[in-house]
């Protein structure tokens, strides 16, 4: 068993709105997460957001699949829980916070029980090799998506 739990946080010159369109729209997240391969959207909710994703990513010692079910807290927080996949449990979650009209701080944080078999890969410098790739992926992604070349 090995628990992962990684966060980092990132200042953003956008609008809270600006950066709450990108993390919301799931289905297009590997535009701009490139650790994220596929997002598939299996079920919608009543605002037509994912709330079912099964998602593909590239977690560098093998590709790692789950189904999500993502949880909305409009232009806030967006939460989600792994139902199914190759994880024993897996739970993240993007915060975000107005600095300024055009300034937001983003928190992207994930927690995640690998089980016995990933946790063997998974382990010392790898393990600090694969929270630094998908934080930081996430959080420049959406640094570069929202505030464009």
């Amino acid at each position: 068993m090995a628990i992962i739990s990684a966060e980092r946080k990132v200042e953003v010159q956008a609008s809270i709105s600006t950066c709450w369109q990108i993390i919301s729209d799931v289905g297009n997240t590997p535009e701009w997460q490139e650790s994220m391969k596929t997002a598939r959207i299996l079920e919608t909710d009543e605002e037509g957001r994912g709330r079912l994703v099964e998602i593909t990513s590239d977690a560098k010692v093998r590709e790692v699949t789950s189904k999500l079910e993502f949880s909305y807290e409009p232009e806030h927080s967006m939460t989600w829980e792994q139902v199914k996949g190759d994880m024993k449990w897996l739970t993240g979650r993007w915060s975000l916070e107005s600095l300024a009209e055009d300034l937001t701080r983003a928190v992207y944080s994930l927690e995640a029980d690998t089980g016995r078999m990933l946790g063997l890969l998974v382990k010392g410098p790898v393990e600090e090799k694969v929270k630094e790739i998908l934080t930081k992926d996430a959080t420049d992604g959406l640094k570069f998506r929202a505030e464009g070349p």
